[in-house]
Formats: C-alpha cells, sequence, structure tokens
C-alpha cells in the first residue's frame, strides 16, 4: 500500500498524540457488528466493513450479525470457481465490479478473499478458497485484491493463517514446522501481501503451535510487518479475540465485532502496565491510516449497471467450468442433431451456485440450466425434465427414478445434475466423506446403463469422489458453485456457445484415503497436527506417482494446442539473475479456445526433502483456430527456492533444475535443464554426530576420510563392487566412532581438534 501523503506517520502520530485513552480503545474495539466507532472531536469517520468474498453481503441493519438480512448484490463464481479460470485478468476485473458495488452501497472495506489451502477435500470452506497450490492462490488473490482496491474500496485477504478446517476452528492449535507454515500455508497471503497490498488482512480462529492467530506476534508484527513490509491493518475473524490486550500488543489492530467489554480490558492493561500505551499507539495508526484513506476515496451516488455485472457473472462461470472428460467428443452438443434431451436433477432448475455462511450473497438474479437449454434448442427439440432428488437431502421415490431412466432410454442424450446439497458443506461444518448423495450417485448410475450419451454435470465448492460411476459417462462438466450465472454458462457450454477454459486449481484423488492429511484429519484433543508437512495436494500425488482420478491443472477444451519451441535465455545462472523462458503455443483444433500454460520447477538432487515439481508460474492465453503465440516466462531465485529450517530464510542451492513446461502437473509437453549458481552459503555445522560422507567434500574432512579408508584397503573414490559395502557402512558412521575404533590412536581432543578446522 502506498501511503497517502496526507495522512503520513507524523500526521497521524499527532493526531494519535491528541486522542484519550478511551477513544483509542474505543476505535480498536469496533463499534458494532459491522463498523467501527467515529472519533468526531478528531474528525474520524466510522468505517464500515461488510462480507464477501465472491459477491458483497452487506446486512441492511449494521446491528444485524446473522447470516440474514442482506441487500441484493451480483453473486459472482466462489472462490473455488474462480480459482478455476487462472485468469488474472478476468479476477481483476470480478474485483473491481464488486469493489464498485461496495461503493455504491457505502461499504469501505470488503472482507475478502480468502486464499486459505485446501489441505483436505473435506473442509467445509473449501468452496471460499482458490486451491491447494500455494503460488496459484497467491496471485489470483493478488489479482482481486487489485481489482477491489482500484475502486477505492479496501480488500481484506483472510485467514491469515492455516484455517484449513472448520472442526473447532475456535479452540484447536494447528502444529506445523516452519517450514511448511513459509513454503504452502503463508506463501499465498506473503505473494499477495507484497504485489497488491492489501489494504486489510483478516486474522485465523485457531492457534498456530499454540498461541491464537491473534495474538501471535511472531505472525502478526515478526513477519507480516518486520519482514514482510506490511502497512495495512489486520482485523479478527468475527469474535475471534480472547484476550484483547495481548492481541493489541501482538499487532491486531482491530477485534471486531464489538462486545461490549473489549474497550474497557485494554484501558485497564495500560493503566495497570499490562500493555504499554506507546505500543497501543503503534498498533492504533494502521488502522487509522485505511479509515481517514477510505474516507476520502468515498465516492457519491455511484451507480451500478446489474445487467453488465451479470453478464460478467456468466463470463467468468463460463471460464470455470472445468471439462473433465469428453470422450469421443461427445460434446459440444448440436442442437441441429437430435430431436429430444433428458434433463435429469433439481439443480437443472433450482442450481446450486454458492455455498452456506457468511459469504452468502444475496443474488440480484439467478440463471438456471433448463431454462438456458430451452432457449438455445427452441421448439424443434423436446425437452422431458424430471426433478427428482431433494435438493436439500438424500431422498427419493423409486418411482421417479424409474421415470427418469425411461426418459433417459427415449431421449438422444441425458444430461444429468448431480453435486453436493447445502447442507454438505457450509461456513460451520465440515463434510464427513468425498461422496455425492446416494439419490445423485443412483440417478448417474441407472441413467448412464441405459443411455450412452450422458453427460453429468456436478456442482459442488470442492473435490468429490466420483470413481464408482465416472466409467460409465462419456462426458463431465465440474461447475463448481459458479454464482448466478451458473444456469446460462452451463448451457453456453454444452451447446458450444462457450468452449471450456477451466481448469483445476486442486486435484481429485480417487478416494479419500489418498489425500495425505487423511489420518491426521480434524486432530484430536483440539489440535491437529500437520505430518504431511509440505506435501499438499498434487506435491504428494505426484511425487509418490500415485493414480489421481484428475489432477492439478487438468482441464480439457473443444479445440487442441500445440507446444513448442522451448527456449531459455542461460543455461546456467546464479541466484541474482531472473531466468527468461519463453515458448509458443498453437491452436490446431477447428475453433477458438483458451489454454492455461503451466511451468513447474523440478530440483534434480536436493539436500533437502522437495516435491517432484511445484507451479512457478502460469500464463492463460486466448487463440483463435489455426493461430499461434509465443508467450514469455521469468523465474526469479525463489522459483527455486525452499524455506531452510536452519538459516531461517528461503534458500536456492546450487544444481540442476528441470523447467517442466505443461498443461497440467501430469501433462508435461516441454522440458529442459539448467544449471544454478547460488551465492548463498550454506555450511552444515559439524559435530561429533555428523556422519563422514558429510565432510569428504571438505579440503581437511577429505585426507582425514581417505587415511582412515585407505587403512583398510579402500579409497572414497573406490568403485570396486567388493569395496562397495565396507564403504557404505563406514560413511554412514558418525565421526565419533573415530575415537572408539581407533584403539587410543585417536582422542576426544584430536576430534575435537578436527571439528573446529571443519567448521572454521
Amino acid at each position: 500500500m502506498k501511503k497517502d501523503d496526507t495522512h503520513t506517520d507524523q500526521y497521524l502520530d499527532q493526531l494519535i498524540a491528541r486522542m484519550s485513552l478511551e477513544d483509542k480503545a474505543k476505535l480498536i474495539s469496533g463499534r458494532d457488528a459491522w463498523s467501527t466507532h467515529p472519533i468526531e472531536e478528531h474528525n474520524i469517520p466510522a468505517m464500515y466493513l461488510a462480507d464477501g468474498p465472491h459477491g458483497l453481503r452487506k446486512m441492511a441493519n449494521s446491528k444485524n450479525a446473522t447470516l440474514q438480512g442482506s441487500i441484493p448484490a451480483t453473486c459472482f463464481p466462489t472462490a473455488s470457481a474462480l480459482g478455476a479460470t487462472w485468469n488474472l485478468e478476468l479476477i481483476r476485473e470480478i474485483g473491481a465490479a464488486i469493489g464498485r458495488e461496495c461503493q455504491a452501497n457505502n461499504v469501505q472495506i470488503l472482507l475478502g478473499p480468502g486464499l486459505n489451502i485446501k489441505r483436505t477435500p473435506l473442509n467445509g470452506r473449501n468452496f471460499e478458497y482458490y486451491s491447494e497450490d500455494p503460488y496459484l492462490s497467491g496471485k489470483i488473490a493478488g489479482a482481486f485484491t487489485e481489482g477491489v482496491q482500484s475502486q477505492g474500496v479496501g480488500a481484506c485477504i483472510k485467514h491469515f493463517a492455516a484455517n484449513n478446517q472448520e472442526h473447532e476452528r475456535m479452540m484447536h492449535s494447528i502444529n506445523a514446522d516452519e517450514r511448511t507454515l513459509r513454503e504452502i500455508y503463508m506463501r499465498g497471503f506473503e505473494i499477495a501481501v507484497k504485489e497488491s497490498a492489501p489494504w486489510s488482512m483478516m486474522c485465523a480462529y485457531n492457534k498456530i503451535n499454540g498461541t491464537w492467530a491473534g495474538e501471535n506476534e511472531w505472525l502478526l508484527t515478526q513477519v507480516l510487518r518486520d519482514e514482510w513490509g506490511y502497512e495495512g491493518f489486520v482485523v479478527s475473524d468475527w469474535g475471534a479475540v480472547n484476550n484483547p490486550d495481548r492481541a493489541a500488543q501482538a499487532g491486531l489492530n482491530l477485534e471486531m465485532p464489538d462486545n461490549g467489554f473489549s474497550a474497557e480490558k485494554i484501558i485497564q492493561a495500560v493503566k495497570n502496565g499490562t500493555l504499554n500505551e506507546a505500543r497501543l499507539d503503534h498498533t492504533l495508526r494502521p488502522l487509522l491510516r485505511i479509515i481517514l484513506k477510505t474516507s476520502a476515496l468515498k465516492q457519491e451516488n455511484t451507480t451500478i449497471d446489474a445487467d453488465a455485472h451479470h453478464a460478467l457473472a456468466i463470463r467468468a462461470a463460463e471460464e470455470s467450468i472445468v471439462l473433465l472428460k469428453n470422450e469421443d467428443d461427445i460434446l459440444p452438443l448440436n442442437e441441429n442433431e437430435m430431436k429430444s434431451i433428458a434433463v435429469l436433477g433439481r439443480f437443472a432448475e433450482t442450481p446450486r451456485f454458492q455455498g452456506g455462511g457468511s459469504s452468502n450473497v444475496n443474488a440480484i438474479k439467478q440463471e438456471n440450466a433448463l431454462d438456458n437449454i430451452r432457449k438455445i434448442v427452441g421448439e424443434n427439440v423436446a425437452i422431458h425434465y424430471l426433478p427428482l432428488y431433494e435438493s436439500r437431502g438424500d431422498k427419493y421415490e423409486k418411482s421417479d427414478l424409474d421415470a427418469a431412466v425411461e426418459l433417459a432410454k427415449k431421449a438422444d442424450i441425458a444430461l444429468v445434475f448431480i453435486g453436493l446439497p447445502d447442507d454438505f458443506e457450509a461456513e460451520g461444518l465440515d463434510r464427513i466423506h468425498m461422496d455425492i448423495p446416494e439419490s445423485h450417485k443412483a440417478l448417474v448410475r441407472e441413467v448412464a446403463a441405459v443411455q450412452p450419451h450422458t453427460v453429468a454435470i456436478l456442482s459442488n465448492g470442492a473435490a468429490v469422489e466420483i470413481e464408482e460411476w465416472e466409467r460409465d459417462v462419456p462426458a463431465i462438466l465440474e461447475a463448481w458453485l459458479s454464482g448466478q450465472g451458473s444456469g446460462a454458462a452451463v448451457a453456453n457450454i454444452l451447446f458450444g456457445r462457450a468452449n471450456p477454459s477451466g481448469k483445476l486449481g486442486e486435484t481429485f484423488p480417487l478416494r479419500l484415503q489418498h489425500n495425505p492429511a487423511h489420518l491426521y484429519f480434524p486432530g484430536e484433543h483440539r489440535s491437529v497436527d500437520y505430518r504431511e508437512g509440505i506435501f499438499v495436494g498434487y506435491r504428494y500425488y505426484d511425487t509418490k506417482s500415485m493414480e489421481v482420478m484428475f489432477p492439478f491443472g487438468h482441464g480439457l477444451s473443444y479445440t487442441r494446442f500445440e507446444y513448442s519451441n522451448l527456449t531459455i535465455n542461460k543455461s546456467e545462472f546464479s541466484d541474482n539473475e531472473v531466468l527468461k523462458i519463453s515458448l509458443t503455443v498453437k491452436n490446431i483444433g477447428t475453433q477458438a479456445g483458451a489454454e492455461v500454460v503451466q511451468v513447474y520447477v523440478h530440483d534434480k538432487a536436493s539436500d533437502a526433502v522437495r516435491p517432484v515439481k511445484e507451479l512457478q508460474a502460469f500464463q492463460k492465453i486466448h487463440l483463435a483456430e489455426g493461430k499461434s503465440q509465443t508467450i514469455d516466462f521469468e523465474l526469479d531465485k525463489r522459483a527455486f527456492s525452499y524455506f531452510h529450517p536452519e538459516i531461517k530464510e528461503w534458500y536456492a542451492e546450487s544444481g540442476e533444475f528441470d523447467i517442466l513446461v505443461g498443461s497440467s502437473s501430469r501433462d508435461i509437453r516441454l522440458h529442459a535443464t539448467v544449471t544454478l549458481n547460488s551465492s548463498q552459503e550454506y555450511k552444515r555445522v559439524v559435530d561429533k554426530y555428523t556422519p563422514f560422507r558429510d565432510i569428504i567434500h571438505h579440503p581437511t574432512g577429505r585426507p582425514f576420510v581417505e587415511n582412515i579408508l585407505q587403512s583398510f584397503g579402500t579409497s572414497i573414490d573406490s568403485d570396486k563392487p567388493e569395496d562397495h559395502e565396507a564403504k557404505a557402512i563406514f560413511l554412514s558412521l558418525p565421526l565419533i566412532k573415530s575415537v572408539n575404533f581407533s584403539h587410543g590412536n585417536f582422542s576426544e581432543e584430536m576430534l575435537e581438534s578436527l571439528i573446529a578446522d571443519l567448521n572454521e
């Protein structure tokens, strides 16, 4: 965030100095459910905050803290759907549209986007998060933030950090090593903070390694501000603060909502000396800066073009839909080549287009697929519709299922709408399995058994288990929870009015038990251990070469793309240089389409355990039939680095790296190998338990080891088969054994002298 020149630190310090302790305590404690206290004596206005990762959810009454009674607004696709677009320009456009709706409704801070990692498919709030990959999440969140803030409204990225389940979210501690936190659960936030400077961040409910996120000075001050240079304010999740004085000390700038007693606790903490007033002043400054900034940027009489926003919602939904499977090119459908269609499943008429909880938007308008299919095919094609299952639950009548089967038999094609009901995934609850309801499974199984031209359309906020029926269905569309325009978008994709271009932002495993977090979720005794470490999503499945249903980054198109001419500016480079990559993509199909080009990096030999590949760049391009485009990428040091747990910084080690370019994590089209020469010096500290193998490249260590090996009749470089076992055993021994096995010829004092030389 660039500082407003009229609100410099000096100006803010002077303003704070004029405020009473009571005013300061009130300001950081919230006025009601959705706004801050105005301090009229000092011309400090109230600031209004409202929910809305995928659309504005402003309550008609600012004292209303329930999930009901919000004003009408455009409901865009949820985050899991937007994550599948991989389209940063589109995301910026959506952010700007929501920002404009905020301006029109006097909202200064939008509580979104959410960019927590999809650690497990069971998280009930996964629909609010973009991806299992932190790089993709961070880039998309940054683009959304830029869009919102282009309208003079602050975005609030959330939930910082590691809010990956709803079970006991206000009670449990997530326990993870620093490398796991840095590489997976905090990297997306780091990208968004450094690249888009959000005006606000929201802390998570949970503890991190035993300390509440809202009271975690390491998280909120040492990392966020001192290391990342963040200048916005941090707000609590609603009701997350347990100790207001400790939160203020740690770096939390605003507690929401008002609870009637936090301000008094802050006052008492200052008076009894447990909270220094200078620290309180420091905590107040970022909040004041944004309050004054958003007030200055308020726009009077802002209007909204609801039709334009609805059209954008449809376009976003089209780009989010993923064509998972399309055997024999059954899609797109041609209405001129059919006489009847069976449309089966209540979601066709009553779509589930968003999740439940605080992100639920009171949509201005709603589209359903059934009406839009009728519009496309006209009167010449008969549409036979049966709703079958209940929209909230698993009930269905056998007679209805039999009727659906009969309709499917007689139709030219069957479109089966299935997925997850509202009560399967929502804020406040996690899923207990990855299945869709039995009524939905029975429908698709029975219909596919009699109709070879069956298309399944899924509505869900995260991965589902479909192995049971996938092989029987020639075409599957993942339609997600794709907002108020979802019905129009689905119809447009089915009939080729739009070409699918969505790519999965999360892996679809064959079954829940394959998920790397499965054994540790949801934890026990108010604690959950992230024992899978950095191996989340495709990092785990690809490293283990494990079969999956659909891999990360997967998504088909009605056209085909050819990759060629991979060039890299240097085959050998240093870590202070930027590696420049270019390649050509050509549309070799029969219609216009869009492709997401994905760049992964593989460390060929590392001292650390690393995934087999990690996403480090991507770009979505639109190409007309027969057209080609050369696209460019740049990779800096961070693309080759891991967070080193001993030196506590990002470390790019020397060695060879593969640059892998493809259409998914499992569909690599081009690759090249480069050599990195690192300027970072990491010298492992040698002690008496260091193995011999770790010192053979040291100028002092090598002759020492060589002398010992020669006494056994071999050498370090010997490749004789008969020496292999002896060398392996010896090199794995710790240095202390040189004393134990020397029969008095090598003393502990001599070992200490050697260790000192090795550590110089």
